[in-house]
């Protein structure tokens, strides 16, 4: 029996697929990828179909699909991260026992990679929350972003639909303080830029460049992922590491 693959994609870097996604995009025959996985896929991509998923409605695609799967593999590249703000479960759960889900490398973890930063650093964050604007205080009792943010957070932020100083505003407000700021703007892809300042410099960094897309009448992904947090500039020396070891990891070894 074919199976329907979601492969998390990551950033779209070809590399950051694991072994077992890179293996099933091999035996596919068709493959859905958005833009523009066309480009840096484009070795993987060779004597297949590729369509972008979000060119048809929901029942075309499920057409498609159910018409390739008596005769090759089906796969669908998941972009960013396969757990965050995907529009895929619905097609997961159709296809059911044909869908097979396959980890990636994320979008969250190849941005701490490149910022080299641990994002729930002890004594610094205490806690590192993935959240998108777009989805908060939008009904009542919701929280809003800068309830969110505070001393000790780090936030992930999918999809900013806010203009960069309305952004820095509102995570002010939240942390009471100015702290470390990053923009990814197409991580892992052609015309990668990686901006990094503070609340109170960020803007002026960017020289009035819209990273998110807020002024494009297409409403074409921005594909910018924001990282904000004292994580990123903290800076951790060798009583950390023998704190730990002294209180907790010499206990495991006697206790194993």
């Amino acid at each position: 029996m074919h199976k329907v693959y979601f492969i998390g994609a990551g950033p779209g870097d070809p590399q950051l697929l694991t072994l077992q996604g890179a293996s099933a995009l091999r035996n596919t025959g068709l493959v859905f990828a958005p833009d523009p996985y066309e480009l840096t896929f484009a070795e993987q991509f060779k004597g297949k179909t590729v369509l972008n998923p979000f060119d048809f409605d929901f029942a075309d695609l499920v057409k498609r699909v159910r018409g390739r799967l008596s005769t090759a593999h089906v796969a669908f590249l998941i972009p960013g991260d396969l757990t965050f703000y995907a529009p895929f479960q619905a097609l997961i759960d159709y296809f059911d026992e044909d869908a097979e889900v396959l980890a990636g490398v994320g979008i969250a973890n190849a941005a701490a990679a490149r910022l080299k930063r641990t994002l729930d650093l002890p004594g610094i964050c205490n806690r590192a929350i993935i959240v998108s604007p777009k989805t908060l205080g939008d009904k009542k009792g919701m929280p809003h972003l800068e309830e969110l943010a505070g001393k000790g957070a780090t936030l992930l932020i999918y999809m900013n639909n806010m203009p960069l100083a309305q952004l820095c505003n509102s995570l002010r407000r939240g942390y009471d303080t100015d702290v470390p700021i990053a923009l990814l703007h197409r991580l892992d892809l052609p015309g990668e830029e990686i901006i990094i300042g503070s609340l109170d410099t960020i803007v002026d960094k960017t020289a009035g460049r819209d990273y998110f897309n807020l002024d494009d009448p297409t409403g074409k992904p921005a594909l910018t992922l924001v990282v904000v947090g004292d994580t990123l500039t903290a800076k951790v020396d060798g009583s950390w590491w023998d704190y730990r070891r002294e209180h907790i990891w010499k206990k495991r070894q006697k206790g194993s």
